[in-house]
């Protein structure tokens, strides 16, 4: 059986803005995401959302999306979760301006400072097929109730 680590890799185009920071990496062989930098030194207030630019334009190729999450250290380290829960990236944001950033909350009462080169966030692409719309009166399925009705 062939190890998975070994397979060929897709390859990215990317573009890093600060080519003194290194480019994103997968930190072990079985990571699912990989490790996105500061572009800059950013402050955030308490309660301010602000986006911590993070220094790549990445070109999603066709088929995929690219989903930004925080690291799992992040909240107790930084004081910082991504104010809208996962960063969706579509395929034709990829323009010479385009820069990755992630959008984060402080939710202490004091300003946090995440510094340039410091990792703020992991990237994983997931594939994606878009549908069409097939319009009806009425969904015959059993209403089954949501938002935590099944305990």
């Amino acid at each position: 059986m062939k190890d998975m680590c070994l397979e060929e890799k897709m390859k990215v185009k990317i573009k890093r803005l600060d080519k003194t920071l290194p480019l994103p990496v997968y930190a072990t062989n079985g990571s699912v995401g990989f490790d996105l930098y500061a572009r800059l030194d950013t402050t955030i207030n308490p309660g301010e959302i602000k986006v911590i630019p993070a220094n790549v334009i990445i070109e999603i190729p066709n088929g995929y999306a690219l989903k930004l999450y925080a690291r799992s250290s992040t909240p107790k380290k930084h004081g910082l979760f991504l104010a809208n829960s996962v960063g969706i990236i579509d395929q034709d944001y990829c323009g010479p301006e385009d820069e990755l950033g992630l959008n984060v909350y402080n939710f202490r009462d004091m300003p946090v400072t995440i510094k340039r080169g410091e990792r703020i966030g992991q990237g994983v692409f997931t594939k994606i097929e878009k549908v069409g719309w097939k319009e009806v009166d009425i969904i015959d399925n059993k209403t089954r109730g949501g938002f935590g009705s099944t305990g």
